[in-house]
């Protein structure tokens, strides 16, 4: 493994920049901290490994090649994501009034990467421009490796992030600003699937 692979430097630029799992991460290390955060990082670092996989076994390129099932995924991605920014700020609340929640277990984190449009993205981006040549389960690999290694201290980094600024979100009226703001975000991202 070549350490100054571009790819790399490609897949961190790609995955710590803004899009639903940065926003979702933030706001439950926010709203439930950074320990009860942790199955849905580990999630997120999984699921989207697993989408930089089947990107490099070929997968990616069956969806470039049929735009009926690219446009229905998309809209599922969209549906989705605003269903997901609904909930959020429907829970722009004070952290004690919503006890009740939970944030996304480890199944629910990994699964909800086959309908983020910005991983899709980034893997077929990746698995197209930044190709090392080897056969499609050593590129499966490769990419499932870079995916996951470097997503997993991208989304430490953010539900850490939001657990700090759950310290300054203390007042009822911050919170509910900060989670409208979060599924304001969120919402903005359904748009981008269709660009």
């Amino acid at each position: 493994m070549n350490l100054l692979d571009p790819l790399y430097a490609f897949v961190l630029a790609g995955l710590f920049s803004p899009g639903p799992n940065v926003i979702l991460l933030t706001a439950s290390g926010a709203r439930f901290g950074f320990r009860r955060t942790l199955p849905h990082v580990a999630g997120v670092a999984i699921g989207v490994g697993v989408i930089a996989a089947v990107t490099g076994v070929g997968i990616g390129a069956l969806l470039l090649a049929q735009p009926g099932l690219t446009l229905l995924l998309k809209g599922l991605a969209a549906g989705w994501i605003l269903w997901m920014a609904w909930k959020l700020a429907t829970s722009a609340r004070a952290p004690e009034a919503a006890a009740r929640a939970r944030p996304f277990t480890l199944i629910e984190a990994a699964l909800f990467q086959w309908v983020n449009p910005k991983v899709w993205a980034i893997a077929l981006a990746a698995a197209s421009g930044y190709a090392a040549g080897l056969p499609p389960w050593g590129e499966a690999a490769r990419l499932a490796g870079a995916f996951s290694g470097i997503n997993l201290f991208v989304c430490l980094f953010w539900s850490f992030a939001g657990s700090l600024l759950s310290y300054l979100l203390q007042h009822p009226r911050a919170w509910s600003m900060f989670m409208l703001g979060m599924a304001g975000a969120l919402a903005l991202s359904a748009g981008m699937v269709f660009l």
